[in-house]
């Protein structure tokens, strides 16, 4: 039986995770210093995670949004029919493009603080709230959601769909429901921009 306490836990960080991973975007907007090198080799990683995050919202729905866990249905088509949290690894790739991008001109400690510093607390927010949505799953969909867990692996994307994936994409949802990830993601853009204009 799950403890109490983790489950609250888990509770607040999954109400609360916009704001937790919204914290290392802000430290690499203080204290980054971007060159054109790393800009160059990194926005690449955060424009494509990004992608992966829109291919995953349009077929999640805009239940991403909110602040306790919610499934109208089990989607299992598209991205989720390679990866069971494709939407976290796209937010994790456009976390770690900007990490580059924003640190080419630190020092080496100071690159290293703030690209791991970063990714570690996004991986700690994933490790807590992946465990607590897939008990959540669990107890919906029973044994639908065990067969989908036996295809499909939780964090590393396998080559192959799953085949028998359920769910359409929907361009609207992205309208209704990435608003916010837009404008952040704009934001760390002129913040990147402005930054690398003034060496």
């Amino acid at each position: 039986m799950a403890d109490p306490n983790d489950r609250n836990l888990a509770s607040f960080v999954f109400k609360n995770r916009g704001l937790l991973l919204a914290l290392p975007a802000a430290a690499l907007a203080l204290c980054g210093r971007p060159t054109a090198f790393s800009i160059a080799a990194g926005l690449p990683f955060a424009i494509a995670g990004e992608f992966l995050r829109c291919w995953a919202v349009g077929y999640s729905g805009t239940t991403t949004r909110n602040d306790v866990v919610t499934a109208p249905e089990l989607v299992s088509g598209g991205p989720y029919a390679y990866v069971r949290n494709p939407l976290y690894i796209g937010n994790f790739v456009t976390a770690a493009g900007f990490a580059v991008a924003f640190t080419g001109g630190n020092s080496h400690l100071g690159r290293g603080a703030l690209v791991v510093g970063s990714l570690a607390s996004m991986a700690a927010v994933y490790a807590t709230i992946v465990p607590y949505e897939e008990t959540f799953l669990r107890t919906k969909f029973g044994e639908d959601f065990e067969r989908y867990c036996r295809r499909v692996p939780r964090i590393l994307p396998q080559l192959r769909p799953a085949p028998g994936g359920e769910g359409e994409w929907d361009p609207q949802v992205l309208v209704e429901a990435e608003s916010n990830t837009f404008a952040l993601f704009g934001a760390m853009l002129a913040v990147l921009v402005v930054k690398a204009l003034r060496g």
